[in-house]
């Protein structure tokens, strides 16, 4: 089963790193992301650009709506995410917990919907 894993994280954290402390964490997570590989386990993994150079649109009643930067005003913003496959979410929380940065941020795992339901969205399970 596939899991997305978004990443979250307070880019005041990153740029207050020194040097030395931002090439450790690059370093471990670079060879974090070949390990999955290596295992089968990752699909992609991909880092994003700062939640300043964010849109958040919304359209309501055919009018389009355009803010820049995120919707919500918090510390930790959606830094990046990986694909991975997993047996099962007990699996996928024990690759995300290994992730080098959710020591600074969060990591949140999420099941990969296989398809969209004929009966809706966020049904119960």
């Amino acid at each position: 089963m596939k899991y997305l894993c978004l990443a979250y994280e307070e880019e005041s954290k990153l740029n207050s790193l020194s040097k030395d402390e931002w090439d450790v964490l690059r370093r471990e997570t670079l060879d974090y992301v070949e390990e999955l590989r290596q295992k089968g386990s990752l699909v992609t993994a991909e880092p994003l650009q700062s939640v300043q150079s964010a849109s958040t649109i919304r359209v309501r009643g055919g009018k389009l709506t355009i803010t820049d930067g995120p919707f919500a005003e918090t510390k930790e913003t959606l830094g990046g995410f990986f694909l991975i496959n997993a047996r099962d979410m007990n699996e996928a929380i024990r690759v995300a917990s290994k992730w080098p940065s959710a020591r600074l941020g969060s990591i949140e795992v999420r099941p990969i919907e296989e398809g969209l339901k004929e009966e809706g969205r966020y049904k119960p399970i």
